[in-house]
C-alpha cells in the first residue's frame, strides 16, 4: 500500500458542509475554527484574499483551490479592508446552498466585481490523520497556472458542476471529490518539495531512493524488514542509506518502520474486530506478547484497553 494511501484511508473522510458562494463587491466573509476538520475552497470566477492567523493573506485567482487541514478560522475579502459578515449568519440565509453577500444594488457592476466561490469542510478521523496533518502547512494553495496541478482540471470542473446543478445524492458526490481533490492537493505539495531540499516524511516520499523503499515497506509492513533489507531495496550501502533515510524521514528507518507498524494497528483495534493475535501477525509481530509488549510501550496502554477506549468514545459522540 502506498503510505499516502493508507493515511488517506485511515482518515474517513465524512462530508459535513457544503455551499455556493455569489459575492458582489465590497464583500467579506469570515469563519470561526472548527477542530476535527478540514476547510477547502474553490474560486469558480473572479478573484479573492483568502487570510488565515499566522499567514500572509493570499490572492485567489480564478480556478485556484485551497485546503486549510487542521480546521483554522479564514477570513475571505474582495480586497483587504472590506468588511465582514460571519459566514453562519451568511449560510442560515442560503437558498438552495447558495449563499448571495456584498453589494445588492447590481446597478453599474460589472463582471470583475463578481466572484463566485465553493468552499466548505468535512470531518476526518483525527487518529487516522495525524500522520499526516502534523506535517502538513496550515495553508495547501493549488495554483492552476502550475504544471504539475493541472491534472486537478477534471475534478474542479466536476465539483463545480455539481454544486450548481445539484441532484439526488449531489452531498455524498461533493465529499468524494472534495475528498479526491485534497489527496491530489496533497500530491502537489509533496511534488513541490522534491525540489526544495524539504525534509520530513512527505519530503521522503518524493526522494526517488527513499520514497521507492518507503512504499515497498508500508505495500508489506508485517515482513521482516531489517535496514540491511531496506538499503538493498533502495540499491544503497547500508551505513549510505541509513544516514540518507535519518535525514530526510527524521529519524532511523526501523524506529520507523514501528511506529508505522504501531498506526496500522491502531486502525485494526478501532475499526475492527479481529482477533489481538491476528492483528499483531498483520503488523509484522511473531507474537501477540511481543505485540502487546511494542504497543504498550509505544502508547502507553494495553491493545486491548486502547480498543475498549476507542469503542467507549465513539459511543459517546454518537
Amino acid at each position: 500500500m502506498d503510505p499516502l494511501d493508507e493515511v488517506f484511508a485511515a482518515m474517513r473522510v465524512e462530508q459535513a458542509l457544503h455551499a455556493r458562494l455569489e459575492a458582489t463587491a465590497p464583500w467579506g466573509l469570515h469563519t470561526r475554527r472548527i477542530d476535527g476538520t478540514t476547510r477547502f475552497g474553490l474560486m469558480l470566477r473572479g478573484r479573492a484574499w483568502l487570510s488565515i492567523d499566522g499567514a500572509e493573506p493570499v490572492q485567489l485567482a480564478e480556478g485556484d483551490c485551497f485546503f486549510i487541514p487542521q480546521g483554522a478560522a479564514y477570513t475571505l475579502q474582495d480586497e483587504l479592508g472590506s468588511p465582514t459578515i460571519n459566514c453562519v449568519d451568511a449560510v442560515r440565509n442560503s437558498v438552495d446552498g447558495v449563499v448571495v453577500i456584498g453589494d445588492k444594488d447590481e446597478g453599474g457592476r460589472n463582471e470583475k466585481d463578481r466572484a463566485t466561490l465553493l468552499s466548505g469542510w468535512f470531518h476526518v478521523d483525527p487518529h487516522g490523520a495525524r500522520p499526516l496533518f502534523e506535517l502538513l502547512p496550515p495553508l495547501l494553495h493549488v495554483r492552476m497556472d502550475d504544471a504539475r496541478t493541472r491534472m486537478l482540471q477534471s475534478s474542479l470542473q466536476l465539483l463545480a458542476l455539481e454544486t450548481s446543478q445539484p441532484g439526488l445524492g449531489s452531498g455524498l458526490i461533493v465529499s468524494r471529490l472534495a475528498d479526491i481533490l485534497f489527496a491530489q492537493a496533497v500530491r502537489a505539495h509533496v511534488q513541490s518539495l522534491a525540489t526544495d531540499g524539504a525534509t520530513g516524511w512527505l519530503a521522503a516520499l518524493a526522494d526517488h531512493k527513499i520514497g521507492a523503499t518507503l512504499r515497498l515497506v508500508h505495500r508489506d509492513l508485517a515482513a521482516g524488514w531489517t535496514v540491511e533489507s531496506m538499503a538493498v531495496a533502495a540499491g544503497m550501502s547500508r551505513s549510505a542509506f541509513a544516514q540518507r533515510f535519518r535525514d530526510k524521514v527524521g529519524r532511523p528507518p526501523l524506529d520507523y518502520l514501528a511506529h508505522w507498524r504501531m498506526f496500522r494497528a491502531q486502525g485494526m483495534l478501532r475499526h475492527s474486530e479481529q482477533a489481538l493475535a491476528v492483528i499483531s501477525a498483520a503488523v509484522g509481530y511473531e507474537s501477540e506478547a511481543a505485540f502487546n509488549k511494542a504497543f504498550k510501550r509505544r502508547t502507553g496502554v494495553s491493545p486491548g484497553l486502547y480498543r475498549r477506549q476507542a469503542k467507549q468514545a465513539v459511543a459517546e459522540a454518537s
